[in-house]
């Protein structure tokens, strides 16, 4: 899950982790009154939506007096914003952040993430932060300094201070890096995130460091324990379709193609899109329906599949060990019905019940197309797209 600027900003000083003064506005009148609540005369109207890149599309502006935060806020709020990090997608801004207007000496970066390949919590840093970090790590890597936390003896001091000299902070400085990389720590294994960034955590020409703006996501498969986190989940900024698949318990994500994938399990998900573009087609949707599909589950499966009106065709691609065969036949046909599919449906069936489950659809009467195997199955899904077209 993904959370919004000011949402995270409240995180990290709830850990106290220094940011600059800031409120939530959804009006431009209550942009202004924000303004007055925060001291000075310079304020930086921030669009909220889940996606970086905001300052070069526009989605923040410095300004000097009530009026120019009015004006910016109402020009932001109720207006969509696309950047170069929301995938082709303008995102709705429900809300702007006021905050305060800062004199900065330079940029910084700093992550934290969950490193599969070391298999530890890794803070990744560098001294030249900013909009352009990507462009840092590709053509000057040796800028990127990277720590390893132990698991068991978790994030020391010594370690903050080793990370504060290799970015060239001052002896004060590194000090306060520390308090916020053991902040950073405590809340990424409490709050049971996948990913904090700080970009930019700035250095002030007062010479202190603040975090000027924050990325957090949470793993979703620790949201039972975090009532809190979920009661920031902010819908709007999600895919509808996929926000309707998780309301039935459904791993979802919308892509490009024009083959529906209906699939048991993420790794026979994978390897059937992989299939599918092997033989010259385009997958519409990654479709876990999981270990525990019951007739509804599929039936809502459907329904999502085919909100899009891009698909052309719906590849099937069931292996039963826990899920029975049967029960997933009895769902296409329910489902092929009741949905009134129009399009072909290719299923492979394998596994337990599965030649009970290949007599239900064979005898139902329905115009779904039998494969025998996950590369038959592929292959007709694409050749039934191409005979639509």
């Amino acid at each position: 899950m993904n959370f919004h600027e000011y949402q995270a900003k409240q995180l990290f000083a709830d850990y106290g982790i220094a940011v600059p003064a800031g409120r939530v506005a959804r009006s431009p009148e209550e942009a202004v009154d924000a303004a007055k609540a925060i001291p000075g005369d310079l304020w930086v109207v921030k669009a909220q939506i889940h996606a970086g890149g905001r300052g070069k599309a526009g989605g923040v502006k410095l300004a000097k007096t009530l009026d120019e935060v009015r004006e910016y806020a109402k020009a932001m709020l109720g207006t969509k914003m696309e950047t170069y990090q929301s995938a082709g997608v303008a995102l709705p801004i429900d809300s702007v952040l006021i905050s305060e207007g800062t004199d900065i000496d330079k940029e910084l970066y700093l992550s934290v993430l969950v490193d599969r390949g070391t298999q530890s919590i890794t803070f990744i840093a560098s001294s030249e932060g900013g909009v352009d970090i990507e462009q840092v790590a590709a053509e000057t890597p040796e800028k990127i300094q990277t720590l390893n936390v132990n698991y068991v003896q978790g994030l020391q001091p010594y370690q903050t201070r080793e990370m504060g000299f290799a970015l060239g902070l001052d002896a004060k400085q590194t000090g306060q890096l520390g308090k916020i990389m053991l902040g950073l720590f405590k809340l990424f294994n409490e709050k049971d995130l996948a990913l904090v960034e700080l970009n930019p955590l700035a250095v002030l020409t007062n010479g202190n460091l603040a975090v000027l703006d924050g990325k957090v996501n949470s793993d979703d498969n620790a949201s039972f324990r975090h009532a809190d986190l979920v009661a920031m989940r902010d819908i709007r900024q999600e895919d509808e379709t996929e926000v309707a698949a998780s309301q039935h318990d459904l791993n979802y994500v919308t892509m490009d193609g024009n083959i529906g994938c209906m699939v048991n399990g993420a790794g026979l998900a994978m390897a059937t899109m992989d299939v599918i573009k092997l033989n010259g087609g385009e997958p519409a949707n990654f479709l876990d329906v999981g270990g525990g599909a019951t007739k509804e589950r599929v039936t809502e499966a459907f329904k999502l599949i085919l909100s899009s009106d891009k698909v052309k065709a719906i590849f099937v691609n069931i292996f039963g060990g826990i899920v029975r065969n049967d029960v997933i036949a009895e769902g296409i046909i329910a489902a092929v019905k009741d949905v009134g599919v129009k399009v072909p449906v290719i299923v492979r069936l394998e596994g337990t019940k599965v030649e009970e489950g290949k007599k239900l659809l064979k005898e139902s009467g329905l115009a779904i197309i039998a494969a025998d195997d996950i590369n038959d199955g592929a292959r007709k899904a694409v050749e039934a797209v191409k005979q639509a077209a």
